[in-house]
């Protein structure tokens, strides 16, 4: 009962994570300023990885609200991956796209299964104090 009340939050989740973030905000900042930016020289698009750094710190130091929130934020990468999987004309955009929807998807997943211990275990506790006052 009491490893259901003080969950053990999984390191390499965490890790998993962290690293997804970093190599997603790295891939967005190359992808449109040298690998295959929409203009040549670049353009301003690179930006769409400052969303991104906002939960960096908080991610990597394992906090749970961040995690929750940053999974949210990530799916409009996961969005914008498959959109450009399927419309960019065919080059290394297509194959950039196909990474950032797997960087997106590894940390959605990764960050949903971090938190489940904990979330699981604020159920328990919030069960245990209805039946408490009941």
């Amino acid at each position: 009962m009491d490893h259901e009340l003080n969950p053990r939050l999984n390191p390499r989740l965490r890790q998993g994570a962290t690293f997804c973030l970093l190599a997603l905000i790295v891939l967005c900042v190359l992808w449109e300023t040298v690998l295959a930016p929409i203009r040549p020289g670049g353009s301003w698009l690179f930006l769409k990885a400052l969303p991104l750094a906002f939960p960096l710190r908080g991610v990597a130091r394992g906090n749970l609200y961040t995690y929750q929130w940053a999974s949210m934020l990530i799916l409009l990468y996961v969005m914008e991956a498959v959109v450009r999987v399927m419309s960019d004309p065919p080059g290394p955009s297509i194959a950039l796209a196909w990474i950032e929807l797997a960087l997106s998807v590894g940390f959605f997943f990764c960050a949903i299964f971090y938190v489940r211990p904990a979330k699981k275990a604020a159920r328990t506790r919030q069960r245990m104090q209805r039946e408490e006052g009941a």
